[in-house]
């Protein structure tokens, strides 16, 4: 027999078959593993993250970055927003892929909605109101303190209106020399309250002699007379001088005081005015540059407010003090005519003169005693 000799060429023939059935063996598998994931895939719900295709350097296409968001809100639990979740990819080179950092929202409460987040261009808040109120007014107190600091140390300049400040000084006068005259009418109108209540209980004394005492009953008689003749003017008269009390008490205490009150802001805006005028005029000696320019302009804007508000106060005392001067004069006019007849008839024992006096002024005197108990209550 003759042996068939073996080529080379179908022993790499058959190598390469061989080791190309070999090489099919993992792709099979590899098939089969595939296969095997698939169904896998399709038992468990389906992972969108796993679909999540990147470019060469292992960052995500830009065109599905948004379907990829939606999928990724929709997989977060219930009450966990977008807006708790802070979400970093990395690289194929980096450990962490994808890694979802969920924290506590800031308000402390879950937010149960998402959306998109609009913020509005002015957004109100009182807190920051008030504290910029209290700013304004810190630095307008500040201001205001430094000027009167200064006025009084002589180193500040102030504004002075020559006229209405001599104005303001004689009102003040007057008020206090109008305060001594009403304590001394007060004064007075006690002593007579007392002197007629001691009248009355002394004629009254009288006329029970009178009847109890036949030897002296005209003599206790005609005294009993005239002390109660005495105590009935000496109440008239008591009636004019409350009367006159009151309206000058009027006078003083509230439209006197209500004109000092207009005074009072005038010069609390003649402090805020010059306070502001002392600062402007510094700014305009320093030099002028990008950064003092903006504060020279929102000086020069104060600084107009204030003097705006200083002339209105300045045009309201004027006005106050001239109504004043005339109502003063009308009703101390009325209230000197009374006080000097009412004296003067009671004195001078005119009881109708007295009576005149008081009707001349509409003057309702109350009943005897009900100021204070009479000496019967007193027993």
């Amino acid at each position: 027999m003759h042996a068939k000799p073996i080529l080379f060429s179908d022993m790499s023939e058959h190598s390469s078959e061989s080791t190309t059935l070999d090489e099919s063996h993992p792709a099979a598998e590899e098939v089969q593993s595939d296969s095997e994931e698939g169904a896998m895939a399709q038992e468990s719900p389906k992972n969108s993250a796993a679909e999540i295709p990147v470019t060469s350097n292992g960052q995500l296409e830009d065109s599905q970055e948004h379907s990829f968001n939606r999928d990724l809100k929709r997989s977060l639990p219930v009450g966990l927003g977008l807006s708790e979740t802070k979400i970093t990819s990395h690289g194929f080179d980096s450990t962490k892929e994808g890694v979802i950092e969920a924290g506590p929202f800031p308000g402390g409460r879950a937010q149960q909605k998402s959306g998109p987040v609009v913020l509005a261009d002015e957004v109100k808040n009182p807190a920051m109101e008030k504290l910029e109120l209290v700013r304004k007014w810190s630095l307008n107190t500040y201001k205001c303190t430094r000027q009167i600091i200064s006025e009084k140390l002589g180193r500040g300049s102030r504004t002075v209106d020559l006229e209405l400040e001599a104005q303001i000084d004689i009102l003040r006068d007057n008020k206090k020399k109008y305060e001594n005259i009403l304590r001394l009418a007060q004064m007075l109108s006690t002593q007579l309250f007392q002197m007629v209540h001691t009248q009355r209980q002394l004629g009254d004394a009288f006329a029970d002699l009178s009847l109890k005492s036949l030897e002296l009953h005209e003599e206790f008689g005609y005294n009993a007379d005239t002390q109660k003749l005495l105590a009935k003017n000496g109440e008239t008269l008591l009636g004019a001088i409350n009367f006159f009390i009151a309206s000058v008490n009027t006078l003083v205490n509230k439209t006197i005081e209500d004109t000092l009150l207009t005074v009072k802001q005038y010069e609390s805006a003649r402090i805020e005015y010059d306070a502001y005028r002392t600062d402007l005029e510094e700014l305009n000696l320093g030099p002028r540059d990008a950064n003092t320019l903006p504060k020279i302009e929102q000086s020069q804007q104060l600084f107009q407010v204030h003097k705006e508000k200083y002339d209105k106060m300045r045009n309201d005392v004027s006005i106050k003090l001239k109504f004043l001067e005339e109502n003063k004069v009308k009703v101390l006019h009325n209230q000197l005519v009374l006080f000097h007849n009412a004296i003067a008839a009671y004195f001078a024992g005119n009881q109708k003169q007295l009576e005149q006096t008081l009707k001349q002024f509409h003057i309702k005197l109350k009943t005897p005693g009900a100021d204070a108990p009479s000496w019967l209550e007193e027993q």
